[in-house]
């Protein structure tokens, strides 16, 4: 584990992403999963501008755009079987699919809901079958609407209907969902209500689908399969709290809550730069190890180690945000990150990594990492001469 928080803590910048003509805020970024067949990798972002952008993986070449307006577009997730295929829940009432290879604007595929859902989270299962969607609270309706997502593979554009609904486990917002990486039928959402709930979608009604519901306390922004065969559901709160439980101890005497912090930034000492919010987590599957994301206004990103005894600081990656650091996307086959944030920078992180381009950053209205260090080592030059 040690390894592997010094890999994350020499996670350095090899690419940058082009600042765009429109300057947004990056929401949710997801990387297109390896298909043998298909060499070129995507980066897909989710935007402030309602839009969702397209980047070549190595290179973070702007490719495309897609947008939905006036309805806003929420999160952003490839298939695992096609690397070309991008989803996003979409506040009309629709989660839309687009083909990256295609250079028409419009939806390859759309998954309708019912007249008054508004989507705001949404996953598609591990084996590519299933679309689940969460809606905002409109009166007092919450739902988890599903769909079959087969067909979208053949991008013919053609709006399809939900395969049904969960409509009594939350009672708020359902801000996030999350299938399970391995067990395509098992799925964990959670709500500005404060509950976490994991359904077997496999069984014959909702109150038989619902394995377990944990209570967080408070409004969920994030939540996360973690562990050995991922038996563990953690998530992160809107007040920057953070829960983690075992949900292979249901049937035990054992308790279910591996660790509660009510406030992280109180839990984590980061010296100077203290955190100032989270983002979310990932787990290791190498270490087995599960970390949390967060950050500094000025863009600095703490990695922070999970352990049942508490959080430690793992690490902190400077220089290269200027702004809050508002999403991620771990990747586990080359240990790189992704990092989005409100300076509308997308930053690739590789261990060990040197950025080239100086001569193009230099012209970015960004102080680089490069140009801070030299501005220290001037200002300790002259402290010096005196």
């Amino acid at each position: 584990v040690e390894k592997v928080e010094e890999q994350l803590a020499g996670l350095r910048i090899a690419k940058r992403s082009t600042l765009s003509e429109e300057p947004a805020y990056l929401l949710d970024i997801d990387l297109s999963k390896p298909a043998q067949a298909e060499s070129s990798r995507f980066v897909a972002v989710s935007c402030s501008n309602k839009s969702i952008r397209v980047y070549n993986r190595e290179t973070l070449t702007f490719l495309r755009e897609y947008s939905a307006r006036p309805a806003v577009l929420s999160g952003v997730r490839f298939a695992h079987a096609s690397a070309s295929l991008v989803f996003s829940a979409c506040s009309d009432g629709t989660v839309k699919c687009w083909d990256v290879r295609l250079a028409t604007p419009k939806a390859a595929q759309v998954f309708s809901g019912y007249p008054s859902n508004v989507f705001i989270s949404f996953d598609i299962n591990s084996n590519d079958l299933i679309i689940c969607a969460g809606t905002e609270k409109v009166e007092n309706d919450t739902f988890l609407v599903f769909w079959d997502a087969r067909g979208s593979t053949d991008c013919a554009s053609t709006t399809k209907e939900p395969l049904g609904v969960y409509s009594e486990s939350h009672n708020d917002d359902i801000t996030r969902i999350c299938f399970h990486p391995i067990e395509p039928s098992l799925v964990v959402s959670g709500s500005t209500d404060g509950l976490v709930n994991t359904f077997d979608i496999n069984k014959d009604n909702e109150d038989d689908a619902l394995i377990s519901t944990c209570n967080s306390d408070s409004s969920v922004s994030f939540i996360g399969w973690s562990g050995k065969d991922y038996k563990q559901v953690y998530c992160v709160t809107h007040d920057e709290g953070f829960c983690w439980w075992d949900t292979a101890q249901l049937d035990t005497e054992d308790p279910i809550t591996l660790l509660r912090v009510l406030d992280v930034r109180d839990a984590v000492c980061a010296g100077k730069d203290s955190l100032h919010y989270l983002v979310g987590g990932f787990y290791h599957e190498r270490a087995d190890k599960l970390f949390l994301i967060g950050g500094t206004s000025t863009g600095n990103i703490h990695l922070i180690g999970c352990g049942r005894d508490g959080l430690s600081l793992a690490g902190t990656l400077c220089g290269g945000h200027a702004a809050t650091v508002r999403s991620f996307c771990w990747n586990l086959t080359d240990e790189s990150l992704l990092t989005g944030g409100e300076d509308a920078q997308l930053l690739l992180w590789k261990h060990g990594a040197v950025e080239r381009s100086l001569a193009k950053k230099a012209s970015m209205k960004i102080a680089s990492s490069v140009q801070n260090r030299v501005r220290a080592h001037n200002s300790s030059l002259k402290s010096r001469k005196k």
